[in-house]
């Protein structure tokens, strides 16, 4: 809040909120309500961009929407963003656009020829160039207002030898004349050769949303984990054989019933045989959840979000596909909120749609561990000593080894190969 600002007691603050662990700022991307609009408690106020979701956030009390003091960017957690109050009430409140100032920049004045400087300061210049002349290809010199682009030690060779810089083509960054391309002119090396066309076209840049800056922090601390991975196969004929009875039965308009569902259970029973998967590992104690709060990777066009079933073991197949749909389709319309998305205790990632064989999950942290699934595909096996067709999917687990160790891992995973070979034990 501005030092000084005052409101009547009747007005209220409203202040950024913490919508999740580890939520320390937010991006405000629009108001639903004007200056001056009637806001009743509990009416979406505006949309908040945080680091997992896209949502509304409703008022936390009713009257007239006095001051916006933040039109839109980045907010840190607890900052005051407009003013709620009576209507004729006054508030002394610029409004700002949330971002903060941007930070000086700082020329760099290059060094002056001739200017004295240590024979080791040299030597680095030489070691700078003569590693980028190798990977260059030689250039005519790029002008810059009628001034040849050169280093300051080759305008110092040149000068002291009395070579044109124009009449020499660059081997260093877009031309730039270096030491050694003054050297080499000297002793007569051949000259160089016109560079390749280059493809014209613009360079694409695409800034990182606050969904992609998570998906690539979360990767980071991913990979700093020891982790390992198991794999092993299921035959899905029984699963496929409940998939189509399940479908069966359905009820018109109610959900579809997918393989994911019935994997979800599958693991989901599985998570409560083997607690110890069924963990987060906190960096000082590893925390045994006694629910199975299964979270499923659903791809939107800002990258990846995990919502999260709550309660999976007790819930039935039907259930499960009807709380997926919600959630993927919610998802898809960036209609998810954080409370969607925290809590996971196991993670599905299934990209057998797509055709995909077998994969690698990372880990979800701080979950210890991940299922990744496959497609389900008919291959050749050997049964009673003679060969046969199987529908089989391939499913890999990764571990946090800080808080799982192979055989348990195991365990579990040939307990879910089980229960999906034989749906009927985990019910």
């Amino acid at each position: 809040m501005r030092s000084g600002a005052r409101w009547p007691e009747m007005a209220s603050e409203v202040k950024l909120p913490r919508l999740g662990q580890g939520m320390e700022s937010g991006t405000i991307v629009k108001w639903l309500k004007s200056e001056g609009d009637r806001v009743e408690k509990g009416e979406p106020l505006y949309e908040l961009d945080t680091d997992k979701v896209t949502q509304e956030v409703e008022a936390e009390s009713g009257g007239v929407l006095l001051k916006i003091a933040i039109a839109e960017g980045e907010v840190p957690v607890g900052q005051t963003i407009a003013v709620i109050g009576e209507e004729g009430e006054e508030v002394s409140l610029e409004p700002s656009s949330g971002n903060g100032a941007a930070a000086p920049e700082v020329d760099e004045e290059p060094e002056e020829e001739g200017s004295p400087g240590s024979a080791r300061e040299e030597e680095r210049e030489r070691g700078r160039e003569a590693s980028a002349a190798v990977a260059e290809t030689p250039q005519r010199p790029v002008q810059d207002g009628g001034r040849v682009k050169a280093s300051p030690l080759a305008r110092r060779i040149a000068r002291e030898r009395g070579i044109d810089l124009a009449a020499l083509s660059g081997t260093g960054p877009e031309g730039r004349i270096v030491a050694e391309d003054v050297e080499r002119a000297q002793a007569g090396a051949a000259p160089a050769q016109a560079p390749a066309p280059v493809a014209e076209g613009e360079i694409e840049v695409e800034q990182l949303s606050s969904v992609r800056r998570t998906i690539a922090r979360r990767l980071t601390e991913a990979w700093q984990a020891p982790a390992f991975q198991i794999s092993m196969s299921a035959d899905m004929t029984r699963s496929k054989e409940l998939h189509a009875r399940l479908a069966q039965l359905a009820a018109e308009g109610s959900p579809k019933v997918t393989l994911t569902d019935i994997l979800t259970k599958a693991s989901a029973a599985a998570l409560m045989r083997h607690r110890a998967v069924n963990a987060r590992f906190t960096g000082e104690a590893i925390e045994r959840h006694p629910s199975a709060d299964v979270g499923l990777a659903v791809a939107i066009p800002d990258g990846l979000v995990v919502p999260v079933i709550r309660g999976c073991e007790q819930r039935t197949i039907v259930e499960i596909a009807a709380a997926r749909a919600d959630l993927v389709e919610r998802a898809r319309n960036g209609k998810l909120k954080q409370e969607d998305l925290d809590g996971g205790t196991f993670t599905i990632s299934n990209l057998g749609m797509f055709g995909v064989e077998q994969f690698v999950a990372v880990l979800n942290p701080p979950q210890a561990a991940i299922l990744a699934v496959g497609a389900v595909e008919e291959r050749p096996v050997a049964r009673d000593g003679e060969l046969a067709v199987r529908p089989l999917m391939t499913m890999t687990l990764t571990c946090d080894h800080r808080a799982l160790d192979g055989a348990t891992a195991s365990d579990f995973l040939r307990t879910v190969k089980s229960f999906l070979e034989e749906p009927g034990l985990m019910l």
